[in-house]
């Protein structure tokens, strides 16, 4: 028996705009995940440690600050020094399509910028984030 898709949604740094991450929060959440949203200004060490404690599958950030390089590259080197980088990282916000690559390339699983359906996320998500057998 397949167990639930455990995902954590995060608001990294000193962005304040939370809408878009509890928008995605509710969306997993109504599609059947397990979602823990850890609130607004969380650090790195924070994330990641919630998603240890957690036991979760992925992480997703929602940065709209301009420090998307910053976080996700923190987040990810964390997780690796944690012996955690089976936690798919993905995430969303303004990021421009060069940084996009870059941080893909360093290992974000997929960023979603605006516009970009629920339905589409959720399905991504279902795809990429597998949860354990239980």
């Amino acid at each position: 028996m397949q167990a639930r898709i455990r995902v954590v949604v995060a608001k990294p740094g000193l962005d304040g705009h939370d809408r878009g991450a509890k928008v995605i929060a509710r969306a997993l959440r109504d599609a059947g995940m397990e979602v823990i949203y850890t609130g607004l200004h969380q650090t790195p060490e924070q994330i990641v440690e919630t998603a240890i404690q957690e036991d979760a599958d992925g992480i997703g950030l929602s940065v709209l600050s301009g420090a998307h390089m910053t976080l996700f590259r923190r987040v990810l080197e964390l997780l690796a020094e944690r012996d955690a980088s089976d936690i798919v990282v993905f995430g969303g916000g303004i990021i421009p399509e060069d940084d996009i690559t870059e941080l893909q390339s360093l290992g974000v699983a997929a960023l979603f910028t605006p516009g970009t359906s629920l339905e589409s996320v959720v399905e991504w998500v279902r795809a990429n984030v597998a949860a354990p057998v239980a």
